[in-house]
């Protein structure tokens, strides 16, 4: 018998400063028994850090037609694709052709993601970013989550504050393009 997914609950109060945006979120986000904690993390760092109407989870590790996060217009289409960790390059070919703004959120190397995709083909790739944060701060974090986690984000001249069941903790947030 398969491993089912585990769902954890997060309760998120998030102040985005940088983008003028502020809500209370509390999502339910299924863990694949493949996926890492980190990646986990990263893909509600992510969520948190790109909201705004229209956002919600792909189909998750298994699927392949959709992103791990996207935010969609009123008429359905994607208009933000966003992957998480190391997507293949493919991936972000065909992102960038469907959305008006492709970006990866990473909780590896920048510097080694980012190699991977020399040489390969990734439509407009001069504004697809990868986004990263100081290194151990992902993997801190997730150290941290529960079944139940209460978490709070804050973004300021693009610093992300992050308390995470109470611990607080601090990052940069680096962005890149792969131009």
């Amino acid at each position: 018998m398969a491993i089912g997914a585990t769902v954890h609950t997060f309760e998120i109060d998030l102040a985005d400063v940088d983008r003028n945006v502020y809500e209370t979120l509390s999502l339910r986000v299924a863990r694949h028994p493949s996926e890492t904690a980190a990646y986990m993390t990263t893909r509600v760092l992510a969520y948190c850090l790109e909201h705004a109407d229209g956002i919600r989870f792909g189909e998750g590790i298994s699927g392949t037609e959709e992103p791990a996060v996207m935010v969609r217009d009123l008429t359905g289409r994607i208009t933000v694709w966003i992957e998480i960790g190391a997507p293949e390059a493919e991936r972000l070919h065909r992102g960038s052709r469907l959305a008006d703004r492709t970006a990866v959120y990473t909780h590896r190397d920048p510097g080694k993601v980012a190699a991977q995709w020399e040489g390969k083909r990734i439509h407009r790739r001069e504004a697809v970013e990868l986004i990263s944060f100081d290194p151990g701060f992902i993997e801190a974090a997730s150290e941290l989550v529960e079944r139940r986690t209460a978490l709070t984000v804050s973004v300021t001249d693009a610093h992300v504050y992050l308390e995470v069941n109470g611990v607080a903790m601090d990052s940069a947030r680096h962005v890149r393009t792969l131009g």
